[in-house]
């Protein structure tokens, strides 16, 4: 047994929510290792891609607390005020970033910005890197995990006292364990682009909700807008092989000319949209984190926030433990990080499918309660400010890096 190689912690996946808990680990004294199956930098890594990524002012608390957030600052948009409206409807909400005393309600960056800068700070990281590497197999006991890697056609024993699967929605971590997983499908798709608007965007977040499926307009850097246009599965296709111009007058439909009229369509690329809820996000010396836990309806832009939240609370349990000398795989440590979590993954879960579903019911009193709604959001200060803290996610305990802080 020689050969085998001892870990306190063994991460699955290098993609932004393992690389963030490698990097959040690396001052606590842990010894850690990540299994990547690809190059995990900016220009191969599959998810450092173009994606333009709504990050709530606690997402930004967080890469504070990890030592990044100066990086991804340099590129990052910030949200200043965000107006809910439906189309065809007299009920509207503003959010202002001033009202709540903060900088910015969130922020747009790229997925791509993000995963370099998680790069960048890995590689002046204490953490072993298998890559590109998969994981074959994993066995787990009362005192560790017992792995075999993959790497360019050899296999080697890797243990660990805790692994992390941040493996993803298909997880096959969570699968092998048998954590039963249940999926809502929409029965819509996302297409994702970029416009550029005929004024200025005004650091103005849009969230336009239609009979066709709610339009997310998120400004960028140049003026841009980042689109997350929601629309039936069906018609995929159709809209991925419109040309620029149709593509434009599409989303101007549903939007109308407050942005002006938009002059310039990127390229385009889409995603079916599911709810995805797990029985556990934890198991015997295993926790799950981010996609492998939970997948949402971006009608809100919490599913990266949220998956960034598992990831400080459970770096705060383990840091915990290991300054308490306690095992950060035990059952006691992952019940903490388990019971933390449980709340806020339920109430963001449940907000998100009711506004994807109450918004795409056709009836008319359904209608006219949504105005209602809209109207008494945009009246009621304290309404106002509570939705306006659930949009940044900083409801509820907050973990060191929730508060910025290092740790």
């Amino acid at each position: 047994m020689s050969d085998v190689k001892e870990f306190d912690l063994l991460i699955a996946g290098g993609g932004l929510a393992g690389t963030s808990i490698a990097c959040a680990l690396d001052s606590v004294g842990i010894s850690t290792a990540i299994i990547e199956s690809v190059a995990m930098d900016a220009s191969s890594q599959p998810s450092f891609d173009d994606r333009a990524i709504a990050l709530s002012w606690g997402s930004r608390r967080i890469f504070e607390g990890i030592g990044i957030w100066d990086a991804i600052a340099t590129t990052a948009t910030p949200i200043n005020h965000i107006h809910i409206s439906e189309k065809g409807r007299f009920g509207q909400a503003h959010l202002d970033a001033q009202e709540e005393s903060v900088e910015a309600l969130g922020y747009v960056a790229l997925a791509r910005d993000i995963g370099h800068a998680l790069h960048q700070r890995m590689l002046d990281s204490k953490v072993h890197r298998f890559c590109p590497a998969t994981l074959v197999d994993f066995k787990v006991d009362d005192e560790r995990v017992t792995t075999t890697i993959e790497a360019n056609g050899e296999t080697e024993t890797v243990t660990a006292k805790l692994l992390i699967a941040a493996d993803g929605k298909e997880s096959g971590i969570r699968q092998a364990l048998g954590i039963e997983s249940r999926e809502s499908a929409y029965n819509q798709a996302a297409i994702v682009s970029n416009l550029l608007p005929g004024k200025p965007h005004e650091n103005i977040a849009y969230e336009r909700f239609t009979n066709e499926g709610p339009l997310a307009l998120l400004p960028m850097t140049d003026n841009r807008f980042g689109v997350v246009l929601t629309v039936p599965q069906e018609e995929v296709e159709e809209y991925l092989t419109l040309d620029d111009a149709a593509f434009i007058e599409e989303v101007q439909k549903r939007i109308g000319f407050r942005c002006g009229r938009f002059q310039q369509a990127g390229k385009r690329a889409s995603y079916p949209l599911v709810l995805m809820r797990t029985d556990a996000i934890t198991a015997q010396r295993v926790a799950l984190v981010g996609n492998a836990a939970h997948a949402l309806h971006p009608i809100s832009g919490q599913g990266f926030n949220l998956g960034l939240r598992d990831i400080a609370a459970l770096v705060d349990v383990i840091t915990d433990a290991i300054r308490q000398d306690e095992d950060p795989g035990s059952d006691a440590v992952l019940q903490k990080y388990a019971e933390w979590r449980k709340q806020d993954v339920r109430s963001i879960t449940l907000a998100t499918d009711a506004l994807a579903r109450i918004f795409s019911n056709p009836l008319v009193g359904v209608g006219t309660g949504r105005s209602a709604g809209l109207v008494a959001t945009d009246l009621l200060p304290g309404l106002r400010h509570r939705i306006a803290k659930h949009a940044m996610g900083v409801l509820g305990k907050q973990p060191r890096l929730g508060r910025g802080l290092p740790l």
